[in-house]
């Protein structure tokens, strides 16, 4: 931290680098009534290797509360220019944008950088001194390939909107990048699935398999994705065995992937797709070609070598061609990145020198290939890698794992949702004790409910209750998918860890409260869900006016009704019992 170097208010632009090399230019264009775009480009006589360049640039620190960033859960607060804490992003490891958020939850100011594929470091840090934000963009901080031009822009917005509206903004923003464009997302990637991870891990068996989808389909999930132990009989949780991606414990896949068919549920398979583990047969055939033998799980492929991107994506066109699976599970994606050992040229053979680059044209390869073999393909990649260069690729992103934990689900979530448009959001795996409460476990499907539901227990093992109490979620979810996955979503209280959440269509809004807070409720649709996330029973509305009458129904966990009114609905504060992981409905008559 070098208090020495003069920043300026915003708009002027304020830039700093110890690299001559290269001459630097800013614009600010003045894009509408509190929204920016800093033209940033610079230009060298000849490729040089850049040196990191600082943007920097000041706002008074007027009504903040907190900083939203993807990937943080529980920590939204405001940071302080010692603690030198920079967001990291780059293709596969989250986004580049930051929201700092007031105390009505309104954006004060949030900034977002068009280079989405490259290493960013970004912060918005209030310095004690003055209290002044100090926005810091950083480029190049990580070592980079010779270049003799770069450019991109930086969107600045401080107009008065709520805080998930600029978020969301800046997901609509780089998908107006025709580089940018997200994929399609076909129907299975909305549908609820059920995952092996946690209740099979590598222990995997074909017939309780079978049994299990059987079981699944009845309930309303309509995909399994077999994840880790498929390709090797090693139960040691490692990744010593990954690279080959043989179906070591289902030898004849082909057949079992029909026998999953037969029960009406499509099949997805995990792939961990950096790692070549040093007893596989590919790390002997590609070695050599690794961006680093040092990783703590397995050596990490180096894509920038044609013929590893062309190794990998035979395997997945065969796993869809031969075997027939309808989804993959792409894991480990944010692992592709630059090592201490990683030589940075194009010698030895490969044709990139840039390993971001090279991933990006390794999924554009790979998914060209598989949508050509099988157009409507499920593609689920993991928080972190859920950025906007990531939605040409993926169209089902996962909540990072959080094995029962309903508040970092949600968290996840939604901060998920925020950032990436139409692209489907999934729930990270939900799993109880086995001898949980039906409605406490139930809070684990509340808090999700704005995700696509995935979950990871042995269904034909679970109590009664709690396979009905499944059975009424899933469906529930089903039947209001349209809300859920098309409606306008609204987050509450960041630094609270949203309160409450909130997604509308003209008929309909669905709310979820998980704290004892008042929710604000707008009348105007047709038909109100209000889904009870917490411990306590009660539930206070604040109406804004007088409305006709509705019929309010209030349902159990397990879907059971538990009382029935009609009931007009008075300006002010309304009060309602639900129970634990309950539910309101009420229809306007």
């Amino acid at each position: 931290m070098d208090r020495t170097i003069e920043i300026s208010s915003f708009p002027k632009i304020d830039l700093h680098s110890e690299d001559e090399s290269f001459a630097m230019q800013t614009k600010v264009e003045n894009e509408a009534d509190g929204l920016y775009s800093i033209h940033f480009n610079i230009k060298a006589n000849k490729a040089v290797s850049p040196k990191p360049i600082h943007l920097r640039f000041k706002l008074p620190a007027l009504k903040v509360k907190g900083v939203w960033r993807c990937g943080d859960i529980h920590d939204k607060r405001l940071r302080y220019d010692w603690e030198l804490d920079h967001h990291r992003s780059r293709i596969s490891v989250d986004a580049p944008v930051l929201c700092v958020f007031g105390h009505s939850d309104e954006n004060v100011v949030s900034i977002a950088c068009s280079d989405v594929i490259n290493l960013i470091e970004m912060n918005i840090l209030l310095r004690e001194e003055d209290c002044f934000l100090y926005c810091h963009i950083i480029f190049f901080s990580e070592p980079h390939p010779a270049i003799e031009h770069y450019k991109a822009k930086v969107r600045v917005d401080v107009r008065n909107i709520q805080f998930f509206k600029a978020v969301q903004e800046v997901s609509n923003w780089w998908a107006s990048f025709e580089n940018l464009k997200p994929c399609t997302v076909p129907a299975i990637a909305k549908a609820p699935l059920y995952s092996t991870w946690y209740n099979y891990h590598q222990n995997l068996q074909e017939d309780s398999l079978i049994e299990e989808c059987k079981t699944a389909k009845k309930l309303g999930f309509d995909l399994i994705i077999i994840d880790d132990g498929w390709q090797t009989m090693d139960t040691n949780r490692g990744y010593d065995f990954t690279g080959d991606w043989q179906p070591d414990r289902f030898p004849n896949i082909k057949d079992f992937v029909e026998k999953i068919h037969q029960t009406g549920m499509q099949l997805g398979l995990w792939f961990s797709v950096p790692f070549c583990g040093k007893h596989s047969k590919s790390y002997q055939q590609f070695k050599g070609k690794f961006l680093t033998e040092n990783h703590r799980w397995a050596p990490v492929f180096d894509p920038r070598y044609s013929e590893v991107r062309k190794y990998l994506i035979e395997i997945y066109t065969k796993a869809v061609a031969y075997w027939n699976v309808d989804a993959l599970k792409l894991d480990f994606i944010d692992d592709f990145k630059v090592y201490p050992e990683t030589d940075l040229t194009k010698a030895d053979g490969r044709d990139y020198a840039n390993v971001n680059e090279a991933v990006d044209r390794l999924l554009m390869d790979a998914m060209k290939s598989l949508k050509t073999i099988k157009p409507n393909l499920a593609i689920e990649f993991r928080q972190r890698y859920v950025g906007p260069a990531l939605r040409k690729y993926g169209n089902m992103f996962r909540a990072f794992d959080c094995p029962n934990d309903p508040v970092s689900n949600r968290i996840r979530i939604t901060d998920v949702k925020l950032l990436c448009g139409e692209t489907a959001v999934h729930s990270d795996m939900i799993i109880w004790h086995k001898e949980e409460v039906v409605e406490i476990a139930a809070l684990q499907l509340v808090n999700a409910i704005f995700g696509v539901p995935q979950i990871s227990v042995l269904l034909n093992k679970i109590k009664t209750p709690h396979l009905k109490m499944v059975e009424h979620f899933i469906n529930y979810w089903k039947n209001n998918a349209t809300v859920f996955m098309n409606g306008q979503f609204e987050a509450f209280a960041p630094l609270s860890n949203y309160t409450y959440l909130k997604s509308t269509t003209k008929q309909k809004a669905i709310y979820a409260v998980y704290e004892d807070v008042l929710v604000s409720v707008n009348t105007s649709q047709a038909e109100i869900d209000i889904l009870n996330g917490k411990t306590s029973t009660s539930i206070i509305l604040k109406i804004a006016e007088d409305t006709p009458n509705y019929k309010i129904s209030t349902f159990n966990c397990v879907g059971e009704l538990v009382t029935e009114q009609t009931k007009q609905l008075h300006k002010g504060f309304q009060y309602f019992e639900v129970p634990v992981s309950g539910l309101i409905k009420m229809k306007k008559i």
